[in-house]
């Protein structure tokens, strides 16, 4: 089993609260305030696509990391 420097792990951290505050401001954009924006609408449509794309980039720095150990 390797073990693994929490230096390299921490790399990830900004992503983690960019995902946190994207998922914040998700839900504070369901509120019933909002409900006849069209902008709000698009935006919360590709809410799941930025995450997912913040997916792919965590994926992408954790193994850059394990390939450099």
């Amino acid at each position: 089993m390797k073990k693994h420097s929490p230096k390299k792990e921490l790399i990830l951290l900004p992503v983690l609260f960019v995902a946190i505050l994207l998922c914040v401001a998700g839900h504070f954009l369901l509120q019933p305030n909002f409900q006849d924006s069209h902008t709000v609408e698009y935006l919360l449509a590709a809410l799941p696509f930025a995450l997912f794309g913040l997916v792919i980039i965590a994926f992408k720095v954790a193994s850059k990391n394990d390939n450099q150990e």
